[in-house]
């Protein structure tokens, strides 16, 4: 008599929310109370100037406040769109979407310097409590420093599904641990794809291979040697994790800095090791220079391959990773030997979701030479995470209650809202993330595949991308593992954005 074992569901995973700010239809708080301000003016300046000026500020007031109240499905108001619109034409009328470096460049030093956010950008290396040497890189614009670990992820494939769990809760214990690290301003998953040029291949099979096997072993090995990097991928995994250089008033250089990070750097990598991540281990500063200098100049990686094959070192000055030449265009960007375009996640999943649900986005695909997937987060601390709660809840109940009775959306948002309080309340973490995506191809005839490519895989990933129109050179560094955290060199604060 067979005996039926009872299936084990799957554990999913979801109530991700946007945070939102209460105000009439869809406008934020802010622009609420310019509404009410702009009658006010209409209704001054009918008192005293008479009906023809007031007809006229109340045009104006009514255009503008059109602009705030109409979203895209992205939701970004019309005026946003504009304003990027223009943004975009000021800095081609000035130039600055053009870049050129080197000896003939524009560069100060005649160095082939990063561009953008990364400009100005400095390296030291140091050493953690465990000996290994780590690079410590300082944006100078916000005083941030960052450090960079390359993982070794151990996948899913014939993986117990209790594992993965496991992983999973690991994870978030880990990103929830963040939020406890002082200083610590933000963390990224960097996730690239890139062509297997086979040489690591080539050099193990050379090394073991044994000259009085049979004639026909060798062959076949050569065999594989010769056919395996046909189409074949490289995936590597980086975890960055970026550092105020500014702690309670007090400005720290970059000698302070790696005394403090050396102390913490072993606990946080062993953290890392229980989520799946595989041996985690610091980035040295010869490293992070190739993988920046490829990312600008994809030819190069062959380059670095075959030095390496040969056992030789090659040694790149954080001065030269950057691109001889990059131009940004509206919905491209253009360095040296690559062409790019950068997605940004407009929404999250709105339902529930299991752990494999970013796997598609992340493999390697046929029609996109190199693929950069970059999860960023910023942990709240304890106190900042339930006053963003609290807000939430606020927010939802605001937008439940003026709205029609029987609206379902606005009663469902208040749940999950409610949920999410409670869940603080019993110690869960809090935590804003959002999602880059590159794709990088050789030739622009080869863009519109890897464009429908992306926009093939978001739907699988349960995602909503947009092309970051007006923006991609900034979005090219974002994504790279260097520790970028947007918001924090933004014009207009976040917290801004949302309350309009």
């Amino acid at each position: 008599m067979a005996t039926a074992e009872a299936t084990r569901p799957h554990r999913t995973y979801g109530n991700w929310r946007r945070p939102t700010s209460p105000g009439v239809g869809n406008l934020g708080l802010l622009s609420t109370v310019l509404l009410f301000a702009g009658f006010l003016a209409v209704i001054v300046t009918l008192f005293f100037g008479g009906i023809i000026p007031a007809v006229a500020v109340a045009a104006v007031l009514g255009v503008l406040f059109a602009g705030l109240n109409t979203r895209d499905r992205h939701h970004r108001t019309t005026l946003q769109r504009v304003a990027t619109r223009g943004a975009f034409l000021r800095s081609r009328m000035r130039g600055t979407h053009l870049y050129r470096s080197g000896p003939i460049g524009w560069t100060p030093t005649a160095r082939h310097t990063l561009p953008g956010l990364a400009a100005g950008s400095e390296i030291s290396e140091a050493e953690d409590a465990y000996g290994r040497r780590f690079a410590l890189l300082r944006l100078p614009s916000r005083n941030d420093y960052a450090v960079t670990f390359s993982c070794e992820p151990d996948g899913a494939s014939l993986v117990d599904a209790e594992q993965v769990d496991s992983w999973v809760a690991h994870w978030g214990t880990w990103l929830a641990g963040l939020a406890d690290e002082p200083g610590l301003v933000g963390a990224q998953v960097t996730v690239e794809t890139a062509p297997d040029f086979g040489t690591r291949l080539r050099r193990e099979v050379e090394a073991n291979l044994d000259p009085d096997a049979p004639a026909v072993a060798q062959a076949m090995l050569r065999d594989v040697v010769e056919s395996y990097p046909v189409g074949s991928a490289s995936v590597r995994a980086f975890v960055t994790l970026t550092f105020t250089g500014t702690l309670r008033g007090t400005r720290r250089d970059p000698a302070v800095m790696a005394r403090d990070l050396a102390v913490r750097l072993p606990a946080l990598s062993e953290g890392l090791h229980a989520t799946g991540a595989g041996a985690a281990r610091p980035v040295t500063a010869r490293e992070l220079a190739e993988l920046v200098r490829t990312a600008y100049d994809p030819a190069a990686a062959r380059a670095f391959d075959a030095a390496r094959a040969a056992g030789d070192t090659v040694a790149v000055d954080w001065a030269d990773v950057g691109p001889t030449a990059a131009q940004a265009a509206w919905d491209h960007y253009r360095h040296d030997s690559g062409i790019s375009v950068t997605w940004g996640m407009t929404e999250a999943p709105r339902g529930e979701v299991l752990d494999s649900v970013l796997a598609a986005l992340l493999a390697p695909h046929p029609d996109i030479d190199r693929k950069r997937v970059a999860l960023l987060y910023r942990p709240l601390a304890a106190g900042a995470a339930a006053d963003a709660v609290v807000a939430d809840v606020n927010a939802a109940t605001f937008r439940a209650q003026s709205s029609r009775p029987g609206n379902a959306r606005a009663a469902t948002d208040l749940r999950k809202a409610e949920r999410s309080a409670l869940e603080e309340a019993q110690g869960a973490g809090v935590t804003n993330f959002s999602l880059l995506v590159t794709a990088t191809v050789a030739t622009a005839a080869q863009l519109p595949l890897a464009t429908a490519a992306i926009d093939a895989l978001a739907p699988t990933a349960r995602v909503r991308l947009r092309v970051l129109h007006g923006s991609q050179d900034s979005a090219f560094t974002a994504a790279l593992p260097l520790g970028v955290v947007v918001p924090r060199h933004l014009r207009v604060p976040a917290e801004l954005r949302n309350a309009l």
